[in-house]
C-alpha cells in the first residue's frame, strides 16, 4: 500500500464568543480536513487546526508524501522534517502556548496513516495502539463565560450572554440535561478571581459529587492562586479535582506547587517531551493533558501516558474546537491510554455542524462510544465538507485572533498575562 495523492481542505465552522484570558472566540473556528489516498483505493482521514501556519505546513508536506508506506511512520517523520526545516510555532499569534509545526503536521498525517492501516487489516485504530482498556469514553462539560453573539452572519448564538456565576451554573444545567455530563471544566481567567471562586462553589452546590476543574490559562500570580486555593478549601474540601494552568510558565508553576497540595495540571507549560522531563524534576505539575493533535499523533499521546505513568503523573485530555474526525481520534487514544483516569475535555457541544456521515454522535451520560469500524471508524460527508469549505472562502478568516475579536465587545480590552 502506497500513498498516491493527498488532499488538504480548509474549512470554517460557525463559532460563538466564548471568553478566555486573551479574548473571545471569533465568529468561525478553522479546521483542516485531510484525505490520504492510496494505490489500493483506501482513503485515510484526519482533522487538525486550520490557521495559516498549520495549513501551509500541511500543504508543503502533502506534496512530499507520494510513495509513502502508511506503515512506515519513521519515513513519515523524515518527510515532514525535510519539508519543514527549522519550523517554528504553529498556533495563532494570540496563543498562550505554541506547538512545533513539525509535530502538529506529523500528528495530522499519522492519524490518516493509522486510519489507512486499520482499514486495510479491518481493525479499529485502538487495536493498533495496543488495545482498548475502555470503549465508553467519559467527557466533561466545558463551561465558558461568554458574550451574546453580535454578528449572526455565519451562524446562531448558543445560550446567549453568560457573565455571572449564576448564569454559568445555568449553562451547566442545560448541558447536563442535553449531554448528561457528570464533571465540569470552567474556562477561567475571565472574571475577577473572587467571582470565579464563587462560580466553583455554586457549581459544587448544584452538582454535588461531580468532578470540577478550572483553567485560568495563567491569569493569576502565585499569591493570587494560593488565595483561590485557600478560598476553595484546598485539597481537603474536595471542590476541585485539579487546578489547570493557574499561573504562567513552568517556573511559576513549580513555585506554586511547592506551596500547595492542590494537584496542578497543564496543557500550556508541558507540550513537548523535553518539557515533561523538566516538569518532573521541578515537581511543577502533577497532571499532564494529552492531545494527539500536537503530542506526535496517537502513538505519541499513548507514549506520553506511559511516560506519565513511570513518573507518577496523572493524565487528562485537552480539547480545542473540533468536529467528528478529531472526536473519533480522541476516543481511540483515550481507549488505549490505561492511566487516563479523568473525564476528557471537549468543545463539541459548542458547535452544531458535522463532517462525518451519520451526523453528530450521541453523548449518553456524558460519554461517547469508541467507533468500532476499521481505522477511525468514521466516513467523510463530502457535501458537508464542501459547505464548510465554501464558508471558509466566504468568511475570509485565516487566523484566530481572540484579542482583536473581544474589542468588538470591549473596545478598551488590553491583554495582560498574568492579569490578577
Amino acid at each position: 500500500m502506497k500513498v498516491v495523492d493527498v488532499t488538504v481542505t480548509p474549512i470554517a465552522i460557525p463559532d460563538v464568543p466564548l471568553a478566555n484570558l486573551k479574548g473571545v472566540h471569533p465568529s468561525v473556528f478553522l479546521r483542516s480536513v485531510i484525505e490520504v489516498r492510496t494505490d489500493t483505493g483506501l482513503v485515510g482521514l484526519s482533522e487538525t487546526y486550520g490557521a495559516t501556519r498549520t495549513l501551509t505546513g500541511l500543504q508543503k508536506v502533502a506534496r512530499r508524501l507520494e510513495g509513502l508506506d502508511p506503515y512506515d511512520l519513521r519515513d513519515l517523520r523524515v518527510r515532514v522534517e525535510a519539508a519543514l526545516p527549522n519550523a517554528g510555532g504553529v498556533n495563532a499569534p494570540t496563543a498562550l502556548a505554541d506547538h512545533k509545526v513539525v509535530d502538529v503536521v506529523y500528528s495530522a498525517f499519522e492519524i490518516a496513516c493509522l486510519d489507512l492501516r486499520g482499514k486495510e487489516v479491518g481493525r479499529p485504530l485502538y487495536d493498533l495502539l495496543g488495545g482498548a482498556v475502555r470503549k465508553t469514553i467519559p467527557f466533561g462539560g466545558y463551561l465558558f463565560f461568554k458574550f451574546a453573539k453580535q454578528d449572526l452572519t455565519f451562524g446562531p448564538d448558543i445560550m446567549g450572554e453568560v457573565m455571572t456565576p449564576d448564569a454559568l451554573v445555568e449553562q451547566a444545567r442545560a448541558f447536563h440535561g442535553e449531554y448528561g455530563f457528570s464533571s465540569w471544566k470552567v474556562k477561567g481567567g475571565v472574571l475577577e478571581p473572587e467571582l470565579e471562586v464563587e462560580t466553583m462553589l455554586k457549581l459544587r452546590e448544584a452538582f454535588p459529587g461531580h468532578g470540577l476543574r478550572i483553567d485560568p490559562m495563567g491569569a493569576w500570580t502565585v499569591p493570587t492562586a494560593l488565595k483561590v486555593i485557600d478560598a476553595l478549601g484546598g485539597t481537603e474540601a474536595g471542590v476541585l479535582e485539579y487546578l489547570e494552568d493557574p499561573v504562567p510558565g513552568l517556573a511559576a508553576m513549580a513555585e506554586l506547587s511547592a506551596q500547595t497540595d492542590m494537584p496542578l495540571a497543564t496543557n500550556l507549560v508541558v507540550v513537548e517531551f523535553e518539557q515533561l522531563i523538566e516538569a518532573v524534576k521541578t515537581d511543577a505539575v502533577q497532571i499532564v493533558l494529552s492531545d494527539h493533535h500536537y503530542w506526535r499523533g496517537a502513538t505519541g499521546a499513548v507514549h506520553l501516558g506511559e511516560m506519565c505513568r513511570a513518573a507518577g503523573l496523572g493524565v487528562s485530555m485537552h480539547s480545542n474546537s473540533h468536529l467528528g474526525i478529531s472526536l473519533a481520534a480522541m476516543c481511540h487514544v483515550a481507549a488505549a491510554t490505561p492511566n487516563l483516569t479523568y473525564d476528557c475535555d471537549t468543545h463539541y457541544p459548542w458547535s452544531t455542524k458535522e463532517i462525518v456521515k451519520g451526523g453528530r454522535p450521541t453523548f449518553r451520560n456524558g460519554a461517547v462510544q469508541v467507533p468500532e469500524g476499521p481505522g477511525l471508524g468514521v466516513e467523510l460527508d463530502h457535501e458537508a465538507v464542501a459547505e464548510l469549505h465554501a464558508l471558509y472562502r466566504r468568511a475570509m478568516v485565516i487566523d484566530r485572533d481572540d484579542t482583536e475579536e473581544i474589542r468588538k465587545y470591549r473596545p478598551n480590552f488590553e491583554r495582560k498575562v498574568p492579569r490578577w
